[in-house]
């Protein structure tokens, strides 16, 4: 019965440790170490080393928000293709024309993000 809960027991230990470690470390070993001199400039509102002006929201235009999907499309694909590029060798022809349909995918994508004029700045 024991050898049946010793496999979660690791688990649980490893949980526990994994959740109090930080807290330990931030909010109880944190204090005692760091040096704490609160003065009226410290605690003052800065941006960039200015006073802070004009509101704090700000409208973005909602193309930025396209340019930044696009960048993390392509920044994923990079992952698929270095363990893609590295086993190469092992998996032969099968791993390239299933990476030549990954590939083809995402230049589908791209023409229709170009066709519907996605990757203009104006």
């Amino acid at each position: 019965m024991f050898q049946y809960w010793n496999g979660y027991l690791f688990v649980a230990l490893f949980i526990i440790l994994g959740i109090l470690l930080p807290v330990a470390s931030l909010w109880v070993i944190g204090p005692l170490l760091r040096p704490n001199h609160p003065t009226q400039g410290k605690r003052t509102t800065y941006e960039s080393g200015l006073e802070p002006f004009g509101d704090a929201r700000v409208r973005y235009n909602a193309r930025y928000y396209l340019f930044a999907l696009l960048f993390v499309v392509f920044d994923v694909e990079t992952l698929f293709l270095y363990p893609w590029a590295v086993s190469y060798k092992r998996l032969g022809m099968f791993a390239l024309v299933e990476m030549l349909i990954f590939l083809f995918l995402l230049v589908i994508g791209l023409v229709y993000a170009w066709r519907k004029k996605v990757l203009e700045w104006t």
